[in-house]
């Protein structure tokens, strides 16, 4: 491996690190780490095997140190003590081969013993430390001492006490022989629980466990079988070979510089039938030892090894218990919080608001940001996030100790107003709707957002539940009119209830062939000619009569149906342009125009269904207009795309009731129009005493110098017509013209001399 230039974070540190990172270290290692232990098993005990195993041996350390400089990891100073363990048993083992091969004698115990003594407590300590992720939990420490004090207890019936009551044998012997079964225990008290370890393991990780499972065999193998060791202890030894090459390729593998990540702290199904046979332990061993030594019993260790193993598996599992108890509280707290506001949630404010309404009186605020919907589309949903999170924090400033602010979902929060005394709710209410009109602070952007404020009193016996539909029913009154803030009624529920069967009545109308297409001319106003017509849509119902459209289109956009019933209206519209062109010829209207709605412009592929009834009627794009409103612009970016393709595709559009929506300046500079349509209640200006067509004097101006056709509505007088001529408006349309027929007559139209 080549050698690291001393200067820290030079270019060419970094490509050794990478190249070294790149080259497939661990693999040559594993590979040559294990052919090298099979090759030492066949070969007989001498100078050659010595320098087999040692070659193992001190090159899995050198690659361990090598693996730490390159890839740095936080646990670095373990690995380095990891080295220092098998740097430990390397010197032994030469210690041994020097003493057997070249003094040709072997004591017992002797320095090569103590080295193998002195790498256990460095090899635990390393293989606990890095199998385990940040700090050492108690749970893994508690596992650990249930395992040692099991296999304490076998190991010390079966193989220790032998040893230590053994009088026959020397002290310093007997003291060896004990103090290498004891540090056996613990070796197997740590790499259990890294067998058993639950959750992903890196690559390095598995490596690790690999190496530690093959100690694990060759220890209990030298421990159980010392009589077979002389016909399989080079087998034994080429395992701790093999177990080498494993931990230095674990050193060498890139993912060692990532923590151990797991879940230690879980008693999953393995850690738990190793847990119980470790219990069980002490009853077998009665069992074993009462048969074998004819009731001679080793009382002491059993006895207190069972009450210490007692003492710690309560101890683990009241831990487990207040872990799973801790676990299930902070489960319950966020089943009942919002996560970016940090406030109660609807689970939570039905709990509160039951209470509430059992101790007494109470009033519910239900509160909807009209205009958030915008703000996500034009500014991003980190700003919108931000928006509502001091959203939250104004609510906090209007309520009062003891009341509950909540949010809903979306754009939607709830005022839990407790104890209310009268007129209390009230001043509540009053104050949100204050505060709510205030701009808002969200990043960078100052925010305008249009609340609306549905209030409920809880009286009667009426639970929370319905509380809260009351408060929403509000809401959704105050939505629906426009107002800020709308107080619930019996009224309301019966509105409510009008609307749901007015769009049962949709559904059935729409099915039934109830609809049909009025169309009302657009005229040039210097000359009468029709120049097109405007599609509109009646609703003859069979039992309601004749409803007008202002009654039953708020409620098909409500549910959605304004979607299918304003493909209807084109397609028909569409259809019936072209049989015009195809019957009248020159004498046919340019285009037709037809309304769309701001739930048609959002939903998704509405350009593509355009497009396709043109084809499929044969009108060329440029012959539809498709009529806008500001408002519907508004509801988002995916309204504008829509027209903008549309626009793209050759189709004209028209920004219908121009002036009565929110910034109407800024729209014609970044939506594409081609005809402005200026509202009727502008036109009703004119004839107005002192307020002579200001605004529409000031509309023909902003067309003509954006080059747009400007088309004025609801023209009822001749009177209006002829003010409007002089003013410079080519086309105008209103009942004066002509009101919305099934089959309008297109001879032009001949307006009477009006002088103003």
């Amino acid at each position: 491996m080549r050698t690291r230039p001393q200067l820290r974070g030079s270019l060419a540190e970094r490509q050794t690190v990478t190249d070294f990172r790149l080259r497939p270290w661990w693999r040559l290692w594993l590979a040559a780490g294990i052919a090298a232990a099979v090759a030492y098993a066949l070969l007989p005990y001498g100078w050659l095997s010595v320098a087999v195993s040692t070659t193992v041996s001190a090159g899995s350390c050198a690659l361990m140190v090598a693996g730490v400089r390159a890839y740095r990891p936080a646990s670095r100073n373990l690995w380095y003590v990891f080295a220092a363990g098998i740097a430990l048993w390397v010197l032994g083992d030469l210690i041994y081969a020097w003493q057997l091969l070249v003094l040709r004698d072997l004591p017992y115990p002797s320095w090569a013993d103590a080295c193998y003594l002195g790498a256990y407590p460095l090899l635990t300590l390393a293989l606990f430390r890095l199998t385990r992720q940040g700090s050492v939990r108690s749970g893994s420490l508690i596992d650990s001492a249930i395992i040692a004090v099991a296999v304490g207890i076998a190991y010390w019936t079966f193989l220790i006490e032998p040893v230590v009551t053994d009088t026959t044998t020397p002290p310093l012997v007997r003291t060896a022989a004990a103090a290498n079964l004891i540090v056996g225990v613990l070796l197997c008290a740590v790499i259990t629980p890294i067998l058993l370890r639950r959750g992903s393991r890196t690559p390095s990780l598995w490596l690790l466990t690999a190496g530690s499972a093959i100690t694990l065999a060759c220890n209990i193998g030298y421990a159980l079988l010392p009589a077979a060791l002389s016909y399989t202890g080079q087998l034994v030894f080429a395992g701790y070979l093999t177990a080498y090459a494993f931990w230095a390729a674990a050193a060498l593998h890139p993912s060692m510089s990532r923590p151990a990540i797991g879940t230690g702290e879980t008693l999953g199904r393995s850690r738990l039938i190793v847990l119980t046979a470790s219990m069980l332990m002490v009853p077998a061993i009665l069992l074993v030892q009462g048969e074998r030594a004819g009731g001679e019993l080793s009382w002491a260790v059993i006895g207190v090894g069972s009450m210490a193993l007692f003492v710690l598996v309560a101890t683990r599992m009241s831990g487990y218990i207040a872990r799973v108890d801790t676990q299930a509280r902070q489960l319950r707290e966020l089943a009942m919080r919002d996560d970016l506001t940090g406030l109660p949630n609807r689970r939570d404010l039905e709990r509160r608001a039951a209470e509430a309404v059992a101790d007494g009186n109470c009033q519910l605020v239900m509160i909807d940001l009209a205009g958030f919907k915008h703000v996500n589309d034009r500014l991003g949903r980190a700003v919108g996030d931000q928006a509502l999170i001091a959203v939250a924090g104004l609510l906090h400033e209007c309520v009062r100790e003891g009341d509950v602010v909540a949010r809903m979902g979306a754009d939607e929060f709830a005022v839990l107003v407790r104890d209310t005394l009268p007129g209390d709710g009230d001043t509540v209410s009053t104050r949100l709707m204050e505060m709510l009109r205030r701009p808002v602070q969200a990043g960078e952007h100052e925010l305008l957002l249009n609340a609306r404020l549905g209030v409920a009193e809880a009286t009667g016996d009426i639970n929370a539940i319905e509380l809260i539909r009351r408060a929403d029913t509000a809401r959704y009154a105050a939505k629906a009119t426009g107002g800020q803030l709308v107080a619930y009624g019996c009224e309301l529920d019966e509105r409510a209830e009008a609307a749901e069967r007015l769009g049962a009545d949709l559904r059935h109308s729409l099915d039934d062939g109830d609809f049909r297409v009025f169309y009302q001319p657009i005229v040039e106003l210097r000359g009468g000619r029709i120049a097109a017509v405007e599609a509109l849509v009646r609703w003859d119902h069979p039992v309601r009569g004749p409803v007008s459209p202002a009654a039953f289109i708020p409620v098909a956009e409500d549910n959605g149906l304004i979607v299918e019933l304003g493909e209807w209206v084109m397609r028909t519209a569409c259809r019936q342009f072209a049989t015009w062109c195809h019957e009248l010829g020159d004498r046919a209207p340019e285009y037709v125009s037809v309304n769309v709605s701001a739930r048609q412009l959002n939903e998704p592929g509405f350009p593509d269904v355009v497009i396709g009834i043109l084809a499929e009627t044969g009108v060329a794009p440029n012959a539809l207009l498709v009529e806008v409103t500001e408002t519907a612009l508004f509801a988002g970016q995916t309204a504008i795309e829509a027209v903008e393709t549309l626009h793209r595709s050759g189709i004209g559009i028209a920004l219908d009731d121009f002036g009565t929506g929110h910034s109407s300046l800024g729209l014609l500079r970044t939506v594409p129009v081609d005809v402005l349509k200026v509202d009727k209640s502008f036109v009703d200006e004119i004839t107005t005493a002192g307020r002579r067509a200001v605004i529409v004097d000031a509309l023909i101006h902003v067309s003509n110098g954006l080059g747009l056709r400007a088309v004025a509505e609801g023209v009822e007088t001749a009177e209006q017509a002829a003010y409007l001529r002089d003013l410079g408006y080519p086309y105008a349309q209103g009942y004066h013209f002509g009101r919305p027929v099934p089959e309008p007559s297109f001879e032009p139209y001949v307006e009477p001399a009006v002088r103003l």
